[in-house]
């Protein structure tokens, strides 16, 4: 019997993780919709949230350029997904 390495539980923990995150994210999204937040208000309070947070552990230069990638990554239609209605 095969025991997964050290590195695949951590990366499956990490994508646990990350799944985790999601669904509390897109049901605090959910829930403020039903509460009338403004859809435009909850992205801009997310991306200045999120940003907060990157910079915050990984420092200003880091983050600047994680993001020097984004306005291809946008137009290449990265983030142009359909999310699930909840």
């Amino acid at each position: 019997m095969s025991h997964p390495s050290h590195f695949a539980r951590n990366l499956l923990a990490d994508q646990e993780q990350k799944q985790a995150a999601l669904n509390y994210l897109h049901e605090a999204w959910a829930e403020a919709l039903h509460d009338g937040v403004d859809g435009d208000c909850l992205a801009q309070a997310s991306m200045f949230t999120a940003f907060a947070e990157l910079v915050g552990t990984y420092g200003e230069e880091a983050v600047a350029k994680l993001t020097e990638g984004l306005p291809a990554r946008i137009r290449n239609g990265e983030f142009s997904v359909m999310l699930a209605k909840q």
